[in-house]
């Protein structure tokens, strides 16, 4: 039996217990910790999927589920309860958001009110918009990093939640506990998008001052290149959604554009202290980052070239590739060189098969056609 038909049938058991004991004549909330422990460990991957089945089961659970005969004049008492998150009238998903009050019971049901942000129903959304902040307050931290985790990638796709449920999810991750949570996540964690998640929870100020620990001591490369980045860059930058731009409108055809936004940062930090942190780190794509910013601050006054170049060039090849742009920069500003071709094409012109070699390639003096003297060893 796979692990997705076991977890299936852990929680379609859940259900119906929990479904039968609504329909027992009790005068109390039953009991949903069977429930709880069976959506633990589900993943966050395939809410929509999930939600569904609890749904159509907990539906068909009730139906069957009659109460006892000898009680024709009570009608059951149904309690609302955190599996009300997935009914299907909407009356009642309102009615539940404001009714809860506590902590989320695991991860999986503060998702569903997560979810609750991009639900269909205004009322809905506006009652989540109430009190989601309060839920989360009371909630463990790790299961609303792990809800975060799973929502921040993808939540520009959700097209019924507007600004505001975003600025609710931001005052989320502002919180005190989540944000260094969610920082622990972000330098611990081996797999995941974490570097969206780090671009879409820098909205917030709440990460910044955990910027430079996540450059040198997170696990994934992306999130030190992206933190290193931001420290360099002074900026956090994110991906706000995708723009539909015609390249040629005659055949129809085109390309989404990515839309981008950005802050700058609360803090400051000393930046060649940084770039020099991020020209040694183990990981090309960060080295890539410092080479970047070793170009663009190559004419700066505090950017000693000599010391960082020379740093960057002995042991890593991918800055010494940025340390030649360098010197092409500064010889082309300075107009002192000029390279002259003999006989052949420019290198990067040469036909396929032809030997490099045969490129001459010469210093003249510049604004002349002759060659510069050169001293012999002789002389």
């Amino acid at each position: 039996m796979s692990l997705q038909r076991k977890h299936e049938d852990q929680v379609l058991s859940a259900v119906r217990e929990f479904a039968g004991s609504l329909n027992s004549g009790r005068k109390v909330v039953a009991d949903i910790s069977e429930l709880v422990e069976a959506t633990s460990p589900l993943p966050l991957s395939s809410l929509d999927n999930w939600e569904r089945l609890i749904r159509l089961e907990f539906h068909q659970a009730l139906s069957n589920t009659k109460p006892a005969k000898w009680k024709f004049w009570r009608q059951p008492t149904h309690f609302l309860t955190w599996i009300d998150l997935c009914s299907d009238d909407g009356f009642k998903r309102e009615r539940t958001l404001r009714a809860l009050s506590g902590a989320a019971p695991n991860r999986f049901f503060f998702a569903m009110a997560v979810r609750r942000l991009n639900d269909w129903v205004p009322q809905v959304r506006a009652a989540a918009y109430e009190r989601l902040l309060s839920i989360a307050n009371d909630s463990d931290p790790e299961d609303v990093v792990d809800v975060l985790c799973a929502v921040f990638p993808h939540w520009n796709s959700w097209g019924r939640m507007d600004e505001n449920g975003k600025q609710i999810l931001l005052k989320i991750t502002s919180i005190e506990t989540v944000a260094r949570s969610l920082k622990s996540r972000l330098v611990s964690a081996t797999a995941g998008p974490l570097a969206s998640v780090l671009a879409q929870a820098g909205q917030a100020t709440a990460l910044d001052a955990f910027l430079p620990e996540m450059a040198s001591n997170a696990i994934q490369p992306s999130v030190r290149a992206k933190a290193y980045r931001c420290l360099l860059d002074r900026k956090m930058v994110w991906l706000t959604g995708r723009k539909w731009e015609w390249s040629d409108i005659r055949y129809c055809k085109g390309h989404f554009k990515p839309m981008f936004c950005d802050r700058s940062l609360s803090g400051k930090s000393p930046i060649e202290e940084t770039l020099r942190a991020a020209s040694v780190d183990r990981s090309p794509m960060v080295r890539r980052v410092a080479g970047e910013v070793l170009i663009r601050e190559s004419g700066t006054d505090w950017f000693c070239r000599s010391r960082i170049g020379y740093l960057t060039c002995v042991r890593f090849p991918s800055i010494s590739s940025r340390e030649g742009a360098i010197r092409s920069k500064e010889t082309l500003a300075n107009g002192s060189w000029r390279w002259m071709n003999i006989g052949s094409p420019p290198p990067n012109l040469a036909p396929r098969g032809r030997p490099r070699s045969c490129v001459s390639r010469f210093p003249v003096a510049f604004g002349t056609g002759s060659p510069l003297k050169l001293k012999s060893k002789a002389a």
